[in-house]
């Protein structure tokens, strides 16, 4: 199985720009529950490090880049994420990593489920004795 899952946005335009429109169980392959993004990360700082019990999420680099690395206990993969017109399926139950933030990253994140603590898995041990 690959852990890195790129999905092509619908984009739209013409000589005045872009669009992308992002749909619940269309152009996302879930519903959408919560979006939310990261910005302002700073220099040398690395982030995630954690898996989800049931969240899946598609995250969008809307600006700038950063690496991530998941991890299905088994394997490890890592992209870099710089497009705006791709986004990075990540499923449940996959550990997750984000390095090297570039100074204009904004990490757009869209989420099948609401906020819920008890979904983090945030030790890698006790994520690698649940699968």
């Amino acid at each position: 199985m690959d852990l890195i899952n790129l999905i092509d946005l619908p984009t739209l335009g013409d000589e005045r720009g872009g669009l992308i429109a992002l749909e619940s169980n269309d152009s996302v392959p879930f519903e959408i529950k919560r979006v939310y993004y990261i910005i302002d990360t700073k220099k040398g700082i690395s982030r995630g490090f954690h898996a989800h019990k049931k969240l899946k999420q598609l995250v969008i680099c809307v600006s700038g880049s950063c690496q991530f690395v998941l991890d299905d206990g088994i394997n490890r993969e890592s992209v870099i994420l710089n497009d705006p017109m791709q986004g990075l399926l990540v499923n449940k139950m996959i550990w997750r990593e984000m390095h090297n933030f570039s100074n204009n990253c904004i990490l757009l994140v869209i989420a099948s489920q609401h906020y819920c603590e008890d979904d983090y898995i945030r030790n890698y041990q006790s994520f690698l004795e649940m699968i």
